[in-house]
């Protein structure tokens, strides 16, 4: 059985005990997931408090999913998290290309494809 998903207040910023709250976790459990998801980056105060966004918000609700529900370990939900958002990139793009001119959606294309020749190159020399 599913948990609901919590609701998220509608308001810009929300500081680190609030999303704590939110997600029902420590404030230490989400600095820790900070060091360790690179996804998941606040913004700060001149003060250096954290400010959460609710796509930051949302982004540690699929965390806490990954890791509590379906028992991923930290490097598994790296992964999967990685997996999900080159899927949702990929889902965009078509959409984004249609709105342009067929000359900018050809050179888009040949962009594209340097991209992925660059990052499957990058993969092989790690």
């Amino acid at each position: 059985m599913r948990a609901a998903k919590p609701q998220i207040p509608d308001k810009l910023y929300f500081k680190i005990g609030e999303v704590a709250d939110i997600v029902g976790v420590k404030p230490y459990v989400l600095r820790y997931w900070e060091t360790e998801f690179s996804i998941l980056k606040p913004g700060k105060t001149r003060s250096k408090h954290r400010l959460y966004r609710r796509r930051d918000i949302e982004t540690v609700l699929e965390i806490k999913r990954l890791l509590h529900q379906e028992r991923f370990t930290i490097e598994g939900a790296k992964k999967r998290l990685r997996t999900q958002q080159s899927e949702q990139r990929e889902q965009k793009a078509p959409k984004e290309q249609m709105a342009l001119p067929l000359g900018e959606r050809t050179y888009r294309n040949a962009l594209i494809r340097v991209k992925k020749d660059l990052e499957s190159l990058y993969k092989l020399l790690r």
